[in-house]
C-alpha cells in the first residue's frame, strides 16, 4: 500500500528522532543497549524505517511488530472476527508475551487508520473479548513502568482516511502533525523541553493545591460533574508518553463520580464510529449511558468489567496546544486547543503514576482501596465546549482552576 502523500525525509527524520530521543524515558529518550519495541501498520512505512535508523544512532536494539493495514480489499482485522471461534478470542500467548515484557525496555506504537470503521457491524461482545484476554500484558506492563524500568509513547502517522473523516486534505491533515508536534522547527526536541517547562508551571500549582482539594466541580452547557480526587493524588503531563501531548491530568477516586457529561466530540473505538456520547453517573458508576450512533458499541464497553467508572480526568489549556482542528484521533483530540481548549475524562484503567508515593511498593488491594480503577479498558472521550472547573477544598472554601480555556490557578 503506497502513501498518495509522504512528508518530506527531514520531517520525518525529526519525527522519529522526538520519539525516540525525548519521548521516550519520561523526556530524556533511550540508552545506548535499551529494546525498543515498535508496534506500526504498513502504511506508516516510511516513519516505521526512520524510527529504526534513530533508535540504531542511539544504541538501542529494534523489535518490531509490522502489521499489515485494514483497506477496503484486505480488512485483516475483519476477517479475525468473521472467522474465529471462541477458543480464538480469549487466546493468550502468554509464553510469548512474558518472555517480550521481560525483554522490552520501551515501546513506540504509531497510529494510522486506514479504515475508520473496520469493525462497523462486528458483535461489540467479540471485540471487548480480545481486551480481556490481554489483561495479563497490561499488568505486566504497569508493574514494569511503576518500577521505572519500562516507557512507552504514542504517534500518530496520517492516512487518507483520517484525513477524510476530518475533512482535510492528506497534505493539510500533516500539516497539523507538523505543527503539532513542532517539526516545523529546526530542534523540535528543544521546543518540547520549553512546552513541558511552561506546562511544569501549572502542574506545579495544581499538586500544590492537591492536598487541600476534596473534590472538582466541571460545569457548562454540556456538564454537571462532580470528582472527587482523593488522596495523595498528582497531576500528570508533558513526561514524553503521547506526542503530542499538552494536556494535565489526573486519576480521581472514581467512587466520588457524581453528575452528567456530555461530549461534543465523536470518538472512534474498536473500529467504529461513536457520535453523541451521554453519560450519567452515581457513586462512581455509569447508571445511564446513551450514543446517537453505535451506542450499542459504547453500552458493551461500559459493561466490560471497571469501564463503568472513571480512570482520568484531564484539562488542555488553549495556550499551549498547536492542535486547531478535528483529527479524528483521540491522540490529537484530546490535546485540540481552539478557542475553549478541551476537558475530558475516560472510562476504565486509571493512571497507577498519579499515586504520590512508591508506585511499585502498593498492593491490587491497596490500590483498590485508595480508589484507582482496575480495567482492560481506557477510553478517553473529549468535549471542546466551554466549561469552568472549580475546586472545592477541604476548608470549605472553593478556587477556580480553569476557565476560558485556560488554567487560572
Amino acid at each position: 500500500m503506497k502513501p498518495v502523500y509522504t512528508p518530506s525525509q527531514q520531517i520525518l527524520e525529526r519525527y522519529a528522532k522526538v520519539l525516540v530521543d525525548f519521548a521516550l524515558g519520561e523526556g530524556k529518550g533511550i540508552k545506548k543497549g535499551d529494546v525498543v519495541y515498535i508496534i506500526v501498520e504498513e502504511y506508516a512505512k516510511p516513519l516505521f524505517l526512520e524510527i529504526r535508523k534513530a533508535i540504531w544512532r542511539s544504541g538501542g536494539h529494534v523489535i518490531a511488530n509490522y502489521r499489515p493495514s485494514n483497506d477496503a480489499e484486505y480488512n485483516v482485522d475483519r476477517d479475525f472476527f468473521l472467522h474465529a471461534q471462541e477458543h480464538h478470542l480469549s487466546f493468550f500467548p502468554e509464553h510469548h508475551m512474558r518472555g517480550l515484557i521481560k525483554q522490552i525496555d520501551h515501546s513506540i506504537f504509531i497510529i494510522s487508520d486506514t479504515n475508520m470503521e473496520a469493525l462497523k457491524g462486528i458483535d461489540p461482545k467479540k471485540i471487548m473479548q480480545i481486551g480481556k484476554s490481554m489483561k495479563p500484558w497490561l499488568e505486566w506492563r504497569s508493574e514494569k513502568e511503576n518500577a521505572g524500568k519500562f516507557s512507552w509513547t504514542i504517534g500518530l502517522y496520517g492516512t487518507p482516511a483520517m484525513a477524510k473523516e476530518s475533512g482535510m486534505s492528506l497534505k493539510e491533515y500533516w500539516d497539523q502533525i507538523i505543527n503539532a508536534c513542532f517539526l516545523d522547527q529546526q530542534n523540535p526536541i528543544k521546543k518540547w523541553q520549553k512546552v513541558f517547562q511552561d506546562l511544569e508551571h501549572y502542574r506545579a500549582k495544581l499538586n500544590a493545591l492537591a492536598p487541600q482539594t476534596e473534590k472538582f466541580h466541571i460545569k457548562g452547557p454540556d456538564a454537571d460533574l462532580w470528582i472527587k480526587l482523593g488522596e495523595k493524588r498528582a497531576w500528570k503531563g508533558g513526561s514524553g508518553a503521547n506526542i503530542p501531548s499538552f494536556e494535565l491530568f489526573t486519576s480521581p477516586d472514581w467512587r466520588g463520580t457524581n453528575g452528567w457529561i456530555r461530549f461534543n466530540q465523536p470518538l472512534y473505538r474498536y473500529g467504529n464510529l461513536i457520535e453523541g456520547i451521554e453519560l450519567t453517573f452515581k457513586d462512581g458508576v455509569v447508571v445511564k449511558s446513551s450514543a446517537t450512533k453505535n451506542e450499542k458499541v459504547l453500552k458493551e464497553m461500559i459493561a466490560t468489567e471497571n469501564a463503568d467508572k472513571v480512570g482520568e480526568f484531564s484539562m488542555t489549556d488553549r495556550r499551549f496546544s498547536r492542535i486547531t482542528r478535528f483529527m479524528a484521533e483521540t491522540l490529537y483530540d484530546e490535546n485540540v486547543g481552539g478557542p475553549n481548549g478541551n476537558t475530558h475524562i475516560a472510562l476504565g484503567k486509571a493512571y497507577q503514576d498519579c499515586y504520590t508515593g512508591d508506585v511499585s511498593k502498593v498492593t491490587k488491594a491497596q490500590w483498590a482501596k485508595m480508589g484507582y480503577n482496575n480495567s482492560v479498558v481506557h477510553t478517553d472521550i473529549i468535549s471542546t465546549a466551554p466549561r469552568v472547573v472549580t475546586a472545592y477544598l477541604k476548608d470549605g472554601s472553593t478556587k477556580v482552576i480553569y476557565k476560558n480555556g485556560r488554567f487560572v490557578i
